[in-house]
């Protein structure tokens, strides 16, 4: 397997809430021989300020951000959210300058998230690995985002090839689970009503793990599961992937 040169964005949430989920994706993308990187000046990709009409101070992060991963082979970051954030929002803001567009269409070229990087770039088989006994009953949230930017069930190919992973489908994989960021705190009663459902659906499968690989969703869902007595963990599925490896990832 040819090596890559891989730059990690974690993204806010990610480090400020999951940052065990960044040492898993790093210590997984190691296993499969890519030399990761963290470049220490990256910060917000500005979707909250865009998601919000401020156009100008997202425009201004979305420079930043492009001018600190310039030079990496492919960026990589566990978020689907904040990775259309780059290759599909920032063409909106940075698509009519002359000086930067150019660089923004190859940062786009060059983000993955984490699932769609395994899956389409490295082609993993993941296929010799395996959880510790017993089988565990396991679903996934389909995140908006992912399918966004075209990552369907690739997520759940990938589970499914793990030993001692106990699938179980989730009905009503296409729905939303509430979030939406500034949505969630701008229409509240609505958002609380549809993750209430989303509980509903992850309890009906007994599943004892939900895989959600978007940190603003798994917030949202745990909080709900919480409040609502649904005995789940959440995790990303970076987690799992580096418990079948036996890699073992300090929980904060």
């Amino acid at each position: 397997m040819p090596s890559h040169n891989v730059a990690l964005f974690i993204t806010c949430l990610t480090d400020q809430f999951y940052p065990q989920v960044g040492i898993a994706v790093t210590r997984i993308l190691e296993h499969f021989g890519c030399r990761v990187s963290f470049p220490p000046a990256q910060t917000c990709c500005g979707q909250p300020f865009f998601n919000n009409g401020f156009h100008d101070e997202a425009r201004d992060l979305a420079r930043r951000m492009i001018h600190v991963f310039d030079g990496s082979d492919y960026v990589v970051t566990p978020s689907g959210s904040c990775c259309a954030m780059v290759r599909e929002q920032f063409h909106e803001l940075l698509h009519n300058d002359p000086q930067w567009e150019p660089a923004m269409r190859s940062l786009a070229s060059r983000t993955y998230e984490f699932v769609e990087f395994l899956h389409k770039v490295l082609n993993v088989d993941l296929s010799k690995l395996r959880l510790p006994s017993p089988p565990r009953p396991i679903t996934y949230h389909y995140t908006c985002h992912l399918r966004g930017i075209g990552v369907k069930d690739e997520g759940v190919r990938l589970l499914r090839q793990i030993g001692n992973v106990d699938f179980r489908p989730m009905e009503k994989t296409d729905q939303c689970c509430g979030f939406g960021g500034t949505f969630a705190v701008k229409y509240p009663a609505i958002s609380g009503a549809i993750v209430e459902d989303k509980v509903q659906c992850i309890a009906k499968t007994g599943a004892q793990t939900l895989i959600c690989n978007d940190a603003g969703c798994t917030m949202n869902i745990s909080g709900m599961c919480h409040r609502d007595g649904v005995a789940v963990q959440t995790k990303h599925i970076a987690e799992l992937i580096a418990e079948a490896m036996g890699i073992e990832i300090d929980r904060w």
